[in-house]
């Protein structure tokens, strides 16, 4: 499997676990919903709900990879998309904290782009 292939597999992998998981939950009130394009190589999980007559759409996750390297563009799962990705046997320098500013970046231990 090449590295673009092994990406995608990944992220889909992850996004799905946490889509699952999150859907079992009795209290859920807004909808979990995945979303791959893989022509654009861009992966958002959000959740899309009604607050009273306003349409609400949250963007929990979105991930996108570019140059060869994994962009976490926004990540607010409590476990950190980075690390799970760390766990599944990627190097720092695979991944970069994009919703970090290029200049913050330079202080991570992740790859800056």
């Amino acid at each position: 499997m090449d590295k673009l292939e092994h990406y995608r597999d990944l992220i889909q992998q992850i996004l799905t676990e946490y889509h699952e998981w999150v859907s079992g939950s009795s209290n859920l009130d807004r909808e979990s919903c995945l979303v791959f394009d893989e022509t654009h190589d861009q992966y958002f999980w959000l959740f899309m709900g009604w607050d009273g007559k306003k349409k609400i759409r949250n963007i929990h996750v979105h991930i996108r990879i570019k140059n060869e390297k994994i962009h976490i563009e926004e990540d607010w799962t409590e476990e950190g998309i980075a690390n799970e990705l760390l766990l599944k046997g990627l190097s720092k320098e695979e991944i970069v904290l994009a919703f970090h500013d290029p200049e913050t970046r330079k202080f991570t231990e992740f790859a800056i782009a």
